[in-house]
């Protein structure tokens, strides 16, 4: 089953809509990872962390049908594939640079405790 829905699918209420595309974990830290660059599929599992290849792998491809991630497969032996975000996925950015900005002033509050 997959995760993207079409234009008339998607809930009427925006951030509700976000969720839908990003709300996940993984699909978070993929975003993440690939800000600076294209990653291939270890690279990106690495950085990732604890997530099985099968996880990562559905997300990856929800992410790529919805429109956020770009799958370049070169014809060479072994073969090479890479993902990069595509321009829609880059616009996620700023969202991203608030959570971290979020996430460091929640633990600086919380440490200091």
């Amino acid at each position: 089953m997959s995760d993207t829905k079409n234009i008339n699918e998607l809930p009427a209420c925006p951030v509700e809509t976000t969720l839908t595309l990003i709300g996940d974990k993984w699909k978070v830290l993929i975003l993440r990872d690939l800000l600076p660059g294209k990653k291939r599929f270890g690279e990106l599992k690495k950085s990732v962390g604890s997530v099985s290849q099968k996880v990562l792998t559905a997300q990856l491809r929800a992410m790529e049908e919805s429109g956020l991630i770009h799958r370049e497969v070169y014809a060479e032996v072994p073969p090479r594939v890479e993902y990069s975000l595509t321009e829609l996925g880059m616009s996620l950015k700023p969202i991203l640079d608030s959570m971290l900005v979020w996430g460091e002033g929640y633990k600086k509050q919380h440490s200091s405790q």
